[in-house]
């Protein structure tokens, strides 16, 4: 018998991981974060799951951006990249230093 997963336990798979480039660590002194998330999932409901895991903050914003597969080339053989979906969230309050640290 397959268990149902709660509403609380459905917002933490949502965020999958942040995403660290020069770039999204530029956007942290505004306040801006940039997670990957599943692809499914609403803006209403990745700002709930940041909330949830990052206790204290409020989200302002959430931008969503879909980044479609793309074709990538080792050695001989072609294949292809999983499509993903990253959001950039705009935390007002304290920022996350758990990000900010990496």
């Amino acid at each position: 018998m397959s268990r149902q997963k709660t509403n609380k336990e459905k917002l933490y798979d949502i965020i999958k991981k942040p995403i660290i480039t020069e770039k999204s660590m530029m956007a942290t002194a505004l306040g801006q974060y940039t997670f990957e998330v599943d692809k499914n999932a609403t803006k209403v409901e990745i700002a709930q799951a940041v909330e949830l895991a990052f206790p204290g903050r409020k989200v302002k914003k959430v931008r969503t951006v879909y980044m479609p597969s793309h074709e990538k080339r080792m050695g001989l053989k072609f294949g292809r990249t999983d499509s993903s979906k990253k959001a950039i969230v705009t935390v007002e309050g304290d920022p996350i230093e758990e990000l900010t640290a990496i």
